[in-house]
């Protein structure tokens, strides 16, 4: 199947800018070929085809881009579960539990449904139904949490999610983040709703979703790689790697916007946009 470089440099530009944008980087993976229709689109719609498997290696490169931002914080927490085997308590000890644990729904689940969401992410309308909802649960995040986050008592992102994300309320995020395997619903939108329905403030309920997002990436992406050196597949590996440095450059410079803006704004934009597009793409495709 033809991947031209054009087309890889594209999805590679779309997945960087969308992987941490709560508006669902596999919709738009899904959506935006769609839009454009010939080759690329059949390149993308088709069952058997690899393009699964390359929406992974751009993953891939964003989340090498992510641990770079978050890098000393990474850092902090592995070191804190470090010390905490050695029986040495910290918030960052903690905070890194809680990401751990958080990650398993996702993990399982993915695992399990695998196959029935490979069907599913070849559908335009499914990926233009659930950007939809995607739209609607930031919306109502945002709605039902707007008069709680005026003041905070703690301003300390570690101290903030050890406080108001207990382990059993942590892996309620992880399996609420479960909904992003299905593409138009976005990780990081759905995780960071989590939180603030759990009274994180915008920006410690950006940071947790930040943090949750790499081992998703990462792992997916360990899993996922060698299905590209294939032999059939030998043509199109340049194209994937042109991709994946447009992905990696995208994804620094969208986190590191993304970062700045959750410290004083809100869901609201994302939430429109996903609704627009959203609704546009049922019409178109239905």
């Amino acid at each position: 199947m033809e991947f031209t470089y054009f087309q890889a440099v594209l999805t590679g530009l779309i997945q960087g800018v969308t992987e941490l944008f709560p508006i669902s980087s596999l919709g738009h993976a899904v959506l935006v070929p769609a839009w454009i229709g010939g080759s690329w689109s059949t390149f993308t719609t088709n069952p058997n085809s690899p393009y699964l498997a390359v929406t992974v290696a751009l993953h891939a490169a964003s989340a090498v881009a992510l641990f770079l931002v978050f890098r000393k914080r990474w850092y902090e927490l592995l070191g804190g579960a470090y010390n905490s085997l050695r029986g040495k308590k910290s918030n960052a000890a903690a905070v890194f539990w809680r990401v751990f644990l958080a990650t398993i729904p996702v993990a399982l689940l993915g695992f399990i449904f695998e196959k029935k969401l490979r069907e599913i992410f070849a559908s335009p309308l499914a990926a233009a139904s659930f950007l939809t909802i995607n739209g609607l649960l930031l919306l109502s995040a945002e709605r039902l949490t707007r008069r709680s986050h005026q003041h905070y008592k703690l301003e300390d992102s570690n101290a903030q999610i050890v406080e108001h994300l207990s382990i059993p309320a942590a892996m309620t995020v992880g399996l609420a983040q479960s909904l992003a395997l299905l593409s138009g619903i976005s990780r990081f939108g759905v995780s960071m709703s989590a939180g603030l329905l759990r009274k994180l403030s915008h920006s410690t309920a950006s940071d947790f979703a930040f943090l949750l997002a790499l081992p998703v990436i990462a792992g997916a992406a360990f899993l996922k790689l060698p299905d590209l050196f294939a032999p059939e597949y030998k043509s199109i590996l340049g194209a994937i790697a042109a991709g994946s440095l447009v992905s990696f450059f995208a994804t620094y410079a969208s986190v590191t916007f993304l970062v700045k803006w959750f410290k004083t704004k809100t869901l609201y934009p994302f939430a429109i946009y996903c609704l627009v597009i959203g609704i546009a793409s049922v019409i178109r495709f239905a």
